[in-house]
């Protein structure tokens, strides 16, 4: 924020404006401070409260969906298959990374701008589990494609080969993965000192972490740009070549139920796949542009809230089994409550 002086020509008017020099001085550069300062969503008055019972509502409703589903798998055991297993995981994962961002920015929309403070380790840690529900969203939709692709491509053999051990593989390596590369990504941040104490983010997150530091930053600039390219290639990539595949596979076959099968567990993969890709490319063009800053910050909330609560209604909506549970459970209700 611009400051103006007045520049008076007597002793008292010139000690005031090196005070004041002094401390901005201070304020722009704290070297490594356990404190920061988060970013605000620009509201007041009506839309504070519009806002707050917005997001709160969002994230009960992701709660309860993704939950239900976990729940309705583990019970019935129609459900338990690789399919509905891998979209337990997905759901964990949603779970996992709202829990961590939406509660405590429901506190800070209740809150004035400069009560919006974390403590730096706390940051580090909120920064580590929004990179790793981001990175993991891809990791397991990988997963359920190659799934997908087996269903569809290699029908006969597909117990044979999506086995609970295959599954559990699958399991292990998407988190895994996510773990180790977004470990590295942090690790090389949190080897920086900090000369600032104001992040540009309505949460943490890596990028708004490094920037707090006065070093070079061209590794974590490397290592970030690598990750993000490496991860979207593998990702788009294995879509792209399963996509292919099963299309292949559903031109040369004759069978009106395979195509239709192939429709129907295909789009509702793609679909989630396709909200979460543009979910996150929203924020990564809205970077580019500083005038649409307050665009940015309901894209970064809308990255979280939107995945987490359509990927169980379109799984929900698809699914024969999960109709079916719900549609023998309101029947079963039916009869208990009818005289």
């Amino acid at each position: 924020m611009m400051e103006t002086f007045s520049f008076n020509t007597d002793t008292h008017g010139h000690n005031e404006w090196r005070t004041s020099m002094n401390n901005k001085s201070e304020e722009s550069y704290v070297y490594n401070s356990n404190t920061l300062q988060l970013e605000s969503l620009n509201v007041s008055g009506g839309s504070r409260y519009a806002a707050f019972v917005s997001i709160l509502l969002s994230y009960v409703f992701i709660v309860v969906a993704n939950v239900g589903v976990a729940v309705l798998v583990f019970l019935d055991r129609s459900l338990h298959q690789p399919m509905y297993l891998l979209l337990c995981s997905l759901s964990a994962n949603d779970l996992f990374g709202n829990s961590v961002v939406l509660p405590r920015m429901l506190l800070d929309v209740l809150r004035p701008p400069a009560a919006h403070l974390i403590g730096y380790y706390e940051c580090v840690l909120q920064a580590f589990i929004v990179h790793m529900f981001s990175t993991t969203c891809h990791t397991v939709l990988m997963a359920m494609a190659f799934d997908r692709y087996v269903a569809i491509g290699n029908p006969r053999r597909y117990s044979a080969i999506m086995t609970n051990r295959m599954v559990t593989k699958q399991t292990a390596g998407a988190w895994g993965a996510a773990l180790i590369l977004v470990g590295i990504l942090l690790g090389l941040t949190v080897r920086l000192s900090r000369c600032r104490t104001f992040m540009r983010s309505l949460y943490c997150n890596n990028a708004s972490l490094f920037l707090l530091s006065c070093e070079n930053v061209f590794i974590n600039n490397v290592y970030g740009l690598a990750f993000t390219g490496g991860l979207f290639t593998a990702s788009i990539g294995s879509m792209v070549v399963t996509y292919t595949k099963i299309t292949v596979v559903c031109l040369t076959s004759k069978s009106a139920t395979l195509n239709r099968k192939a429709l129907k567990t295909c789009t509702t993969h793609l679909l989630v796949y396709l909200i979460m890709c543009l979910s996150g490319l929203i924020i990564i063009i809205l970077q580019r542009f500083p005038q649409y800053a307050e665009e940015k910050k309901v894209a970064a909330v809308l990255f979280h809230i939107v995945p987490g609560a359509l990927n169980p209604v379109i799984y929900g909506m698809q699914s024969k089994e999960i109709q079916k549970y719900f549609s023998r459970m309101f029947y079963s209700n039916k009869v208990l409550m009818s005289p």
